[in-house]
């Protein structure tokens, strides 16, 4: 029976019912995953900071080295942390699936620190290109696992904010770093090797924090079979004891379904068959199974048009995995409104929280049913499949007092009977032998065996796996030749055109101490824009984010090519640059800075996401290297307008690519964004049949 009271029902059974509740992103206990995405993020305020460190130290370092005559050596001091990075990053991938992503953000901590007191000692140019080597190392680490292990310990409502973070701790350790160096250069005799040294600080703080505060990550456990790890550790991230939806999530993970499929479902109570509700018949009824023994409902198909279905279908025709010709996507109508909810059905109490033992987050549950088909001798073949269920909005010919339930029976509105939308694909939770021998169900198994297969190379290769490749190395190779190095490269010019150097040097600055706090000054103007950005990336959405700053970036970049080919005179040309590089800098870092990183660690499946992230990280310093050093070349070519002029157009470019190939994946379980992938290739592959 169903006890009515305080706006909500429930089963009188001890079981938890298939409880589908409106999650107010406010009341879900997230402390957990916050201070751990926050802890994990201080590897990138170590990035921040030496960056800012080595722009200032070397002013004083080729003094003393007498590097005045050797621009190459001078050159290699500061991009030897980028070759470091480079190397590091190609092993990254592989060895953190392998050992693990805590060991690797632990390596990354030494590293820095072993990098500092070397830096601290440096008694020549050689040793110092080691340290700097070293250094790369610990950076190429930090910048490649810290996104993965924010994404894969977070939860999926707030996965976004936290996943900036990273951003927003990289700017601010070089604003700090930029003011530690500042104060320095007002010194008679500036120190470099203590200003390089001090890294040393923030390093062994980070060391602390990843032995005996950072937990290893539950999809990363779960692959290896360690489920009883990986419960306690989702437990602490959660700040609740059921986990064990999601725990059933991380191992389905574990594979890409085969064969996916969109249904879609009328469900309601597993009682009384008879129910005025349901039609008369059991042909179509089906049983859905929860993670829990015991749990069950039933579910009949639904005719008509699904949401989900009719908007992949239609992004598939323009090459895109989740987004409609109108720019709408999957995640906008899953994250809309209410998550599939039970009518009135809720485990809500007054100050509580909602929590049901399906739900996977963002309004996603997951179950699985029993499918039947008939094999090539004649006899019934069965097998349970996986079924990621979100609720949907009625279509507008379907709106009113009513769904329509198959078989002409009705649904009203205020019923216990909900629509919702399915991904139907066969579940990675069980074998067909454990199941032979145990008909309890797949949700009461979590196998080791299924998490034994490790990741090859030769996944790269399927569908779903290949299109999220394009997706990750695209936007990296665009997001770095989108123009952020050669507006920082100009900056210092800019500012100094429109008097601000001139003023500092009033105030009695050297030229170092003046160009130092330039560049602070301009660091700290992004971290306001960061901060918006983290609160908008779960509300408005990544996809959102991008389409609405690449604009402004081209016509920052038009305005900076206007100013440089027309003679505005003196006056004009300063300040227009330099309102065009702060609105450049303020929309860079609201969406190219952070996203790519954040989609990267987003849509790639939990057996190769340390291999893809690798790739993808790879893309991102061989482009940065690339575009560091082709940018005096171009700039003898072709001059600022050319090269401003370039950035326009591949800024235009990546415009393109994100309406077409780049999904919105706000509010989406890691798992669930992968089987839209998966989807989608497949969808593509049949329409090219």
């Amino acid at each position: 029976m169903w006890h009515l009271g305080s706006g909500s029902c429930s089963f009188s059974s001890p079981l938890s019912p298939f409880v589908l509740t409106r999650r107010d992103r406010r009341g879900v206990k997230m402390s957990g995953a916050a201070l751990v995405a926050i802890a994990a993020s201080i590897g990138n305020l170590l990035q921040g900071w030496d960056n800012a460190t080595i722009a200032g130290a070397v002013l004083y370092i080729k003094k003393e080295f007498k590097l005045e005559s050797e621009p190459t050596v001078e050159g290699l001091i500061v991009a030897m942390s980028l070759i470091g990075a480079t190397i590091i990053t190609t092993f990254s991938g592989p060895v953190s699936d392998w050992i693990g992503r805590r060991p690797m953000l632990i390596l990354s901590s030494i590293l820095y620190f072993l990098s500092s007191l070397i830096m601290l000692w440096s008694p020549n140019v050689y040793v110092l290109l080691l340290a700097r080597l070293i250094d790369g190392f610990g950076i190429g680490l930090a910048v490649t696992l810290v996104p993965l292990y924010i994404s894969e310990t977070a939860p999926s409502e707030i996965r976004g904010l936290l996943n900036t973070l990273p951003q927003f701790s990289g700017s601010g350790g070089m604003f700090l770093s930029y003011c530690m160096v500042f104060g320095m250069s007002l010194l008679p005799s500036p120190d470099w090797r203590i200003m390089l040294g001090v890294l040393a600080i923030p390093s062994l703080f980070f060391f602390g924090l990843t032995i005996f505060y950072l937990p290893e990550s539950p999809r990363w456990l779960v692959s290896k079979g360690r489920m009883a790890e990986a419960k306690k550790v989702l437990q602490k991230l959660r700040g609740r004891e059921d986990v064990s939806g999601e725990m059933a999530l991380l191992v389905e993970g574990l594979e890409v379904g085969a064969d996916t499929s969109i249904e879609e479902y009328i469900i309601g109570p597993a009682i009384e068959p008879a129910d005025e509700h349901v039609v008369d018949g059991d042909k179509d009824q089906i049983t859905l199974y929860g993670p829990e023994e015991g749990q069950s409902w039933i579910a009949r198909p639904s005719k008509g048009p699904s949401i989900l279905g009719s908007v992949l279908s239609l992004t598939s025709r323009h090459g895109s995995m989740t987004t409609s010709a109108e720019g709408k996507d999957i995640a906008h109508h899953a994250h809309r409104g209410s998550a599939l909810s039970m009518r009135r059905s809720s485990l809500l109490e007054e100050g509580g929280e909602a929590v049901s033992s399906t739900g996977i987050g963002g309004g996603w549950q997951l179950a699985w049913k029993w499918s039947e088909r008939e094999g090539e001798d004649g006899k019934k073949e069965g097998g349970f499949k996986r079924i990621y269920l979100h609720q949907e909005e009625v279509p507008g010919s379907r709106r009113g007092s009513v769904i329509s339930l198959p078989g002409g029976g009705d649904a009203p509105e205020g019923s216990e009977f909900i629509h919702a939308a399915a991904l139907v694909s066969q579940p990675a939770l069980y074998s067909k032998d454990i199941i032979e021998q145990r008909m309890s169900g797949p949700a009461m198994i979590h196998p080791s065996e299924a998490a034994a297969k490790g990741s090859s190379w030769k996944d790269l290769f399927e569908p779903g796996v290949r299109r999220a490749l394009l997706v990750g190395v695209g936007i990296q190779i665009l997001q770095q030749f989108a123009g952020i190095n050669g507006v920082l490269y100009y900056t210092p010019q800019i500012l100094e055109q429109a008097g601000v150097a001139v003023l500092l040097s009033n105030l009695g600055l050297s030229s170092a101490s003046a160009s130092i706090l330039i560049s602070s000054l301009t660091t700290l103007l992004m971290l306001p824009s960061i901060g918006l950005a983290m609160r908008l990336m779960d509300i408005s959405g990544r996809r959102f984010l991008l389409l609405g700053t690449i604009p402004v970036l081209i016509a920052s970049l038009v305005v900076l090519v206007v100013s440089n080919v027309i003679d505005l005179g003196t006056v004009a040309h300063a300040a227009l640059s330099t309102i065009s590089v702060i609105i450049y800098f303020c929309c860079f870092v609201m969406g190219f800075g952070p996203i790519p990183n954040i989609l990267c660690a987003e849509i790639f499946p939990t057996r190769v996401r340390g291999i893809c992230i690798a790739i993808c990280a790879l893309t991102f310093w061989i482009g940065d290297i690339i575009v560091t050093y082709s940018l005096p070349v171009m700039l003898n070519a072709i001059g600022l307008a050319g090269v401003f002029g370039i950035y326009a157009v591949v800024c235009s470019i990546a415009f393109v690519f994100v309406f077409l190939k780049v999904p919105e994946t706000k509010g989406m379980p890691l798992e669930v964004i992968t089987e839209f992938f998966a989807v989608g290739a497949k969808q593509m592959q049949a329409t090219k049949a």
